[in-house]
Order: structure tokens, then sequence, then C-alpha cells
């Protein structure tokens, strides 16, 4: 039974097949990405073990059933690995093979590492302003922070999940519980204003903070690319059995709302995710050039100030584009940018939105970044040291003298027999 499994799972047919369902799985996620969004497609069908359901050219397939991103690649890696060590032996003439193996596997590592491991968030700044951390560009979390403490905050940060399902929320950090009312996915709040209200506008059920002087405005979940969804809810604190009152949050404003418990000062926001620093950057300045003529990006470019306080170190840089700046294991590359004229414009098309000249970089976190290069490298040198070897064989047998005893037999198999010259005439 052992030896069928490993035989099953080394064989080449196996191969074949999975390398099938890979296209498969890509051709299907790729194609759902005009529905789904690139990043919940990439998450439900290149970062998942099973794939249930998918839409392609407008007809939804609930029935179709796929193996996700890790399946594949997990037996991928099983297959490689088993192959390896029960088909092929290790000689000198077979070292190119063996090398070329060790980059695919390494190579399908990598990846793992990659989705396990990496993170991506955005760092906005504007002119002048210092931060310690970024923001991730889809996750949100309920931040609880204890503003007792003289110098520092303590953060109790609760994922989004936790908030989604609803529910009580406990925490052994935290001296009370906290409940979710309610909760939208994707909203805008507005101010209320008197008169009518607007029948999509909710009014939130609220007894304490900002929250009593707005609408809530739900809207659908959005999948594009170019924008992100603003979560809402209403939370109730409760100390033991009293209640501390309902606050509306949202990430629409990452402001904390004050409460006490106990006597000491509690702040509450629902934020997206934050990844804090043991370092800090500032903006000194930045330029935004365009072609002339046109409102094409020439040139982003940024100045900037690393504090790090543990490495005794200040210094200044400039990030622009195609020259990321990498530091303390993580990257920033420069993202996006606001200057005063796109600022002024971006107010002219909406009169009651305040927009303020900004730098965005993208922070990316991928402690197996080099991976990649060191598999493709050991692939390449494999197959180049296979083909040397090959080619050095080759070299040497065409060079090798032929023995006079076998040019004697080549000679006398070319002498036609007399029986043979007899049938010709």
């Amino acid at each position: 039974m052992f030896d069928r499994l490993i035989k099953f799972l080394s064989s080449l047919k196996l191969t074949v097949v999975l390398l099938a369902l890979g296209l498969v799985l890509v051709f299907v996620g790729t194609l759902a990405q005009v529905h789904e969004g690139l990043y919940n497609a990439q998450t439900r069908f290149f970062k998942s073990w099973f794939v249930v359901g998918a839409t392609l050219f407008g007809t939804k397939m609930p029935w179709l059933i796929l193996p996700g991103g890790y399946t594949i690649g997990s037996a991928l890696f099983v297959s490689l690995v088993t192959a390896h060590f029960t088909r092929f032996h290790w000689t000198w003439r077979r070292s190119g093979i063996f090398m070329t193996h060790l980059g695919v596997i390494l190579l399908l590592l990598g990846q793992l590492g990659t989705d396990m491991l990496s993170t991506e968030s955005a760092m906005r700044l504007e002119a002048g302003q210092t931060k310690n951390y970024s923001e991730d560009f889809h996750a949100c979390e309920l931040a609880l922070i204890n503003q007792s403490l003289p110098d520092d905050e303590e953060v109790v940060s609760i994922p989004e999940r936790f908030v989604r399902a609803k529910g009580e929320i406990k925490h052994p950090q935290l001296p009370f519980t906290v409940k979710v009312r309610e909760y939208w996915p994707n909203s805008m709040v507005e101010s209320a204003t008197e008169g009518v209200k607007p029948p999509v506008a909710v009014v939130p059920h609220v007894t304490a903070g900002y929250g009593k002087k707005v609408w809530v405005f739900p809207l659908p979940v959005t999948q594009d690319m170019e924008s992100r969804n603003i979560p809402s809810a209403t939370v109730e604190v409760f100390a033991g059995t009293e209640s501390k009152g309902i606050w509306l949050v949202t990430a629409q404003s990452s402001a904390s709302q004050s409460f006490e418990v106990d006597g000491k000062p509690w702040g509450l926001a629902l934020r997206f995710k934050r990844y804090y620093k043991p370092y800090s950057l500032t903006l000194l300045d930045f330029t935004h050039d365009r072609y002339p003529g046109t409102d094409l990006p020439k040139d982003f470019r940024s100045r900037i100030r690393i504090d790090h306080p543990a490495k005794n170190e200040r210094r200044e840089t400039e990030i622009y584009m195609n020259n990321p700046l990498r530091y303390a294991g993580l990257t920033f590359y420069q993202l996006q940018m606001v200057d005063e004229q796109t600022a002024r414009e971006a107010m002219a098309r909406n009169p009651g939105e305040k927009v303020t000249p900004s730098s965005t970089f993208q922070v990316v976190k991928n402690p197996s970044w080099l991976t990649p290069y060191l598999a493709c490298v050991m692939v390449g040198a494999g197959l180049a040291v296979q083909f040397l070897i090959h080619l050095v064989e080759f070299a040497r047998k065409r060079k090798t003298p032929v023995p006079a005893a076998a040019n004697n037999v080549k000679a006398k198999n070319n002498q036609p027999r007399k029986g043979a010259e007899i049938a010709k005439k």
C-alpha cells in the first residue's frame, strides 16, 4: 500500500494533471477578477485550499469546485520531492538535474512564504508630518486604547472579523466588554442636517460620541481596485452589567472617542489595521513633475527623514519612481502623490471635501523576497550545467579514435559478397 502511494506521488501523470489544473485555476481566477475584484479573487482562488463556485463570462457556476492554489502548490511540492528521492539517483552526470529540481522546490517554498508572511500597507504623509505606522489597504481593526499611561498608549486591537460577526467581545486586557450592535461592511457617514431624512440614510442608535449627529448611508461592497470599503458599526461598552454608552465607530474617521472605566480613560476607534515601526518617517518635501502640456506624471519624488532612536540614527533620503527605500526589512515605494494643483482640482469637483497635499508610500514586508531570484539562478545554472555535461561527453566521443580491429570489421562488412555479385549479374 505504501509503495503504491509513493509510486502514485512520484508519477509523471500526477505532475501533468496538477499542471493542467493549475492552468485551469489561473484561467478561471483571472476571469473572476472582473466580477470579484483583484484582491478578493487572489484570496479566494490562489490563497485557498479549495474554490467553490465561480462566475465565467457573466454566468454563475455554484457547482464548480476546483483545488485552490495552496492545494495545487502543495501537491506539486510533494510530487517533486517524492520523485526526486525515489526515481533519481545522485551522480555527477545528473548534478544539473538535481540543481534544477532544487531550484523549483525553492521557488514553491518561496511563494508559500510570500503568501504567508508578506504584508502590504500604505503610509500617507503631509508636508512636515511624522508617522511611525502604516495602514492596511483593506483590513480594519477595532482599537481600544488605554489612555491612562503617562507617555505611551496601550492598544488592544480586535480584528474586523469579530466586529463583522457582532456579538460580545472580551479580552483579558480589557476591564470591560464590548457588544457590537450594528455593522455595515461599506458605508458613508455624513453630518445630519435639518429637514427630511434621505430614505437611504440610517439613523444610528447611539447615546454618546459624534454618532448622535450623523447619518449612515449603507453602500454595496466594492470590488474596484481603485477604491476600498469603509466599514462602520455601533458598539456598546459594558463595565460589568453597567452600560457606559453606545458609540458609532467608522473607518471613515480614525479619531478615537473617549470614555472612562474604573476612573481610567479609554479610547475607541474603528480604523484600518496599523503596522507600527520602532522608527518614524517625516516628509520634508515632495515634487510632482508632469510632462509639458499634459497631466501625465513625469516624476514623483519625496524627501524624507528617518529617525530611529534605538540605533541613534537620523538621516535624510529620497524616494522616487523606480527607486524605493529598503530599510529594516521593509520596502517603501512611491505610490501616490497629491500636489497643490491636484488638491485644488479635487476640491473644485467636490466642494464639501477637504483635500490636502500629501505623499503616499506603499510599504511592503516580504521576508522571502530574495527566494525567487535564487530559485531562478539555480534553475538556470542547473540547466546550463546539465547541457555542458552532455556537450563535453559528446565532444569526447567525437575525438575518441576508432580501434583498428573495428576498422577491419567495418571494411569487411563493406565488401560485397560473391553471391550478391552473381545475383546482381
